[in-house]
């Protein structure tokens, strides 16, 4: 698993079949950064990923690729490489809180 912040959605209107209806999200995967691991650096990459949980704008999430995503209710037949599977309340680092939804 891993965590990441959802930076925006994605449409497309035509796509395999066992796509209809899934809601795509955009996300910008989160790493504790090394030199300060108080803090969040964002990752480089953006994932596109189908989302499961009804996240939304902004929010932290936490995501699966590969075979996992597959894994997921109703996604063995769907062609994913990744899913987000919980939306994040918080996120504690040696014993310091990180992230919280609440704020």
């Amino acid at each position: 698993m891993f965590l990441a912040k959802v930076e925006g959605a994605v449409v497309a209107t035509k796509k395999d079949a066992h796509m209809d209806g899934r809601k795509l999200l955009l996300l910008r995967p989160q790493l504790v950064d090394e030199k300060d691991p108080t803090q969040f650096r964002p990752g480089v990459n953006t994932i596109v990923a189908v989302d499961s949980v009804g996240a939304g704008i902004g929010e932290m999430v936490l995501f699966t690729q590969g075979s996992s995503a597959r894994l997921a209710p109703n996604l063995k037949d769907a062609p994913v490489d990744a899913v987000i599977i919980g939306i994040v309340d918080v996120v504690d680092v040696l014993g310091k809180q990180i992230f919280s939804a609440k704020q």
